[in-house]
């Protein structure tokens, strides 16, 4: 269909120029959009980075540690969750923003957030699931609750547990 129009549009001027001109928009549009994708993939290889460094589970572990006993495994859920969810998510989304800008200066949180939003089906799942995580009130709750009860020793100890098999050899 572009080449229809870029003939019609040189039939019009009659000199060529308009073709040229529509090809330069079309090659422009295409650089324009692999620079996105190419800006797009370096900030989540960056997250990735971020979100493996021994610096965020410190952060993390730091905030855990200092909440952790506001929590109950209880299906009601008390109204400081919210505000502990709240400061959370600040704090994630201040480490990430901070550490994106130190790797990549002129970064906007803003403009990555709206690309997000576009871009979920290219996204890595792994990645789409860990950032969802981060807003996602249920995982952060099972997070304090798993955090809770391994400081407090309640998870099983499975160290010294022998495995064996049930299925019975036919002679």
């Amino acid at each position: 269909m572009m080449a229809g129009t870029a003939e019609s549009c040189s039939e019009v001027s009659g000199n060529g120029k308009m073709d040229l001109m529509v090809e330069e928009d079309i090659l422009t549009s295409s650089k324009a959009s692999s620079k996105e994708d190419a800006a797009f993939d370096e900030t989540i290889g960056h997250i990735q980075d971020i979100l493996i460094d021994p610096l965020f589970s410190d952060v993390q572990g730091q905030f855990m540690e200092k909440h952790y006993k506001e929590f109950e495994d209880k299906e009601e859920n008390k109204f400081i969750y919210s505000d502990i969810f709240k400061l959370y998510t600040d704090l994630v989304e201040q480490h990430l923003e901070k550490e994106l800008l130190k790797r990549m200066p002129g970064f906007s949180m803003e403009a990555f957030m709206a690309s997000l939003q576009t871009r979920k089906s290219e996204m890595n799942e792994e990645i789409f699931d860990m950032l969802l995580s981060f807003s996602d009130f249920l995982t952060f709750k099972q997070m304090f609750l798993d955090f809770k009860a391994e400081k407090e020793g309640l998870t099983p100890d499975l160290q010294g547990l022998i495995v064996t098999s049930l299925l019975t050899s036919k002679r």
